[in-house]
């Protein structure tokens, strides 16, 4: 996980925590999370159209040999 280790995320957490305040830490992560989340599915569906696109270009520079 983005080579951080047991004390690197602790450390990550107090000072989120000292940042933001118990309350809003919820939320924040919340937020932090639908955003990885979205951004995960996008590079992901655009992989999708790239392999499909070399895909498709590729059965068509077969057919002309």
């Amino acid at each position: 996980m983005f080579g951080l280790g047991p004390t690197e995320l602790v450390i990550i957490l107090v000072i989120a925590l000292v940042i933001f305040g118990p309350s809003r830490l919820p939320k924040v992560g919340q937020s932090v999370g639908q955003a990885l989340r979205a951004f995960r599915d996008s590079t992901s569906s655009i992989e999708e159209e790239v392999k499909k696109g070399l895909d498709d270009s590729g059965s068509t520079d077969e057919s002309k040999k």
